[in-house]
């Protein structure tokens, strides 16, 4: 499947049951497809979000609607089926949005360009947790379940761990040299993942932070701004320069490339698995 969107699109996000993805577009705009395997995707919904940059974009609560995050500062939500708001929180961040994820099945976590990681609750359209986490912005974050932990990454090089249940900074790694952009826990959460602008990618070991453990230093002289974890072994990238790899984790490799889009950079990597 192929689609000419008309703008960049900064964020995408499959439906969790359907076959719809969304995609959040520099305009502002958002858009809703349907597809499948025999036909042409057709669009649902084509709708102005926000007045500046959609930055990025997640189904929630069951499907039933999408949040979207902006440079304005605001945290729309859209109704699925019908393209009508919802509720819009304006101001929600003192800075613009430049990440959002799905943390629970009823809570998201927003990251802004200052810095500030903040957790709502989707239902109850209301504030969680707020942590002054980094110095620039929340290029990506994850969440471990288990411990109750959001880790976010940042232009600043750092790594952090937020922790939900004390609605504190737990520990930030020391500055790396290059800017980190995006997470993902591998291994069964025993290691974390980052990639980096310089293409070299970290990785953590869970509980010893401060400092990464090891580096994968041959996968690209780019960029890797996007990460997907395939399984507890393997992560596709994504890179400035528009190539999908599969790579494997300890031992590091790359196993194969995917996809290339050009010389574009990749700027979202999401995986549906369509059930038969």
């Amino acid at each position: 499947m192929e689609l000419s969107l008309g703008s960049l699109p900064f964020g995408l996000d499959f439906h969790p049951s359907d076959q719809l993805v969304a995609a959040a577009l520099i305009t502002g705009d958002l858009h809703l497809y349907r597809y499948n395997a025999d036909s042409p995707p057709q669009k649902l919904l084509d709708l102005h979000a926000h007045e500046e940059s959609c930055r990025a974009v997640r189904f929630v609560n069951g499907g039933q609607a999408m949040l979207t995050g902006s440079t304005d500062r605001s945290i729309l939500a859209t109704d699925v089926e019908t393209g009508a708001t919802i509720a819009r929180l304006e101001d929600s961040h003192e800075d613009a949005i430049y990440s959002l994820i799905n943390v629970t099945e009823s809570t998201v976590a927003s990251g802004d360009d200052q810095g500030c990681i903040k957790v709502w609750d989707t239902r109850q359209r209301t504030l969680c947790n707020s942590f002054d986490a980094h110095e620039e912005y929340v290029s990506d974050m994850t969440f471990a379940a288990d411990a109750m932990k959001l880790l976010g990454t940042s232009g600043d090089g750092t790594l952090s761990v937020c922790n939900l249940r004390k609605n504190t900074v737990q520990t930030r790694s020391e500055f790396s040299e290059e800017e980190l952009t995006s997470v993902v826990l591998m291994k069964n959460g025993r290691k974390v993942v980052c990639g980096s602008q310089s293409g070299t990618v970290l990785l953590y070991s869970w509980g010893y932070f401060k400092d990464c453990s090891d580096r994968f230093v041959g996968l690209s002289p780019n960029s890797v701004d996007a990460l997907l974890k395939l399984d507890e072994d393997r992560v596709i990238t994504g890179s400035e320069n528009g190539l999908i790899s599969l790579v494997g984790i300890l031992p590091n490799r790359i196993i194969q490339p995917i996809a290339e889009h050009s010389e574009y950079p990749i700027e979202s990597l999401v995986y549906h698995m369509i059930r038969c």
